[in-house]
């Protein structure tokens, strides 16, 4: 069961990436995501209520508690850091670098956790990677410009501290009901993201949000929050280096939407790069 919950997750995380790059297109990406995170909270809180889950928090650990809170920082950093990144470039290539995220969570999960490591896996990891190099180099021009490639830095960092995320996320929510974990760690989410609104003083442009940027942000915000319920129920009850590397098929979703309603093309080297990350990834899943 937690395997679909993990293909769930995906799904809904390939149609944030599309929501949100067109939400925060004329909004700051900082103020956009911590509008996003609001909804997230809300939506979160309200499936805690759902399922009844409320009452155990008095039962929740030190450590499990602690672990929570520094996942909600890692994913928090994570969020400011891809959204950021998303308004200054692609979407295709973007999530690439941010999906490769996976072989630094596995390689945590196999130092950290004590997850199994076998040669299935070490092909998986290489595929993913050198695919995500493919679908970020330029075809035409392989050097990387700095000042053309300035989102490149953020989605790096993105993707760093969202390996961070998966692998605080697991150990904190061991005996935690998943979705009272999910809204714990939103709450964190939330704090941050408004503290650095109000220290960039980005909270006076909420006034100037236009009403197509405002549903889409809070569309972002629904399937954000419906992907990480399905994604930390999937990590609660299966293997951190089988869960992720589910959750980041998310990039089939997000390229073909970025096709249909954002009209990014992929070039041949790109699609290349791309069937070489699926392939790496469904290897992990062997």
């Amino acid at each position: 069961m937690w395997i679909l919950f993990a293909f769930g997750a995906a799904l809904f995380a390939g149609a944030t990436s599309i929501l949100a790059k067109i939400g925060i297109n004329n909004v700051d990406s900082n103020l956009a995501t911590a509008i996003r995170t609001i909804v997230i909270l809300v939506f979160s809180w309200m499936m805690v209520f759902i399922v009844g889950s409320f009452n155990e928090i008095s039962y929740i650990s030190s450590k499990s508690l602690i672990f929570l809170i520094l996942s909600g920082l890692a994913t928090g950093a994570s969020w400011l850091c891809y959204f950021k990144a998303l308004q200054l470039g692609d979407v295709n290539k973007v999530t690439p670098i941010d999906k490769s995220s996976t072989v630094l969570t596995m390689i945590l999960a196999f130092i950290i956790l004590g997850e199994s490591i076998n040669v299935t896996k070490v092909f998986g990891m290489i595929f993913i990677s050198v695919g995500t190099y493919m679908m970020i180099m330029k075809k035409e021009d392989n050097e990387i410009h700095i000042h053309n490639n300035k989102w490149m830095l953020y989605a790096i960092l993105s993707a760093v501290f969202a390996s961070l995320t998966s692998i605080l996320g697991k150990i904190g929510i061991v005996g935690v009901e998943s979705n009272l974990g999910t809204a714990i760690r939103t709450i964190v989410v939330l704090i941050m993201a408004w503290i650095v609104v109000f220290v960039t003083k980005k909270q006076g442009e909420i006034k100037k949000i236009d009403k197509k940027s405002w549903i889409f942000i809070c569309l972002s915000g629904i399937t954000t929050g419906l992907s990480w319920l399905c994604y930390y129920r999937a990590l609660q009850d299966g293997e951190a280096s089988i869960v992720v590397p589910i959750d980041k098929l998310s990039i089939l979703v997000t390229v073909i939407f970025s096709y249909i309603f954002l009209k990014e093309k992929l070039t041949k080297k790109s699609f290349i790069g791309l069937i070489i990350m699926v392939v790496g990834t469904l290897t992990l899943l062997i």
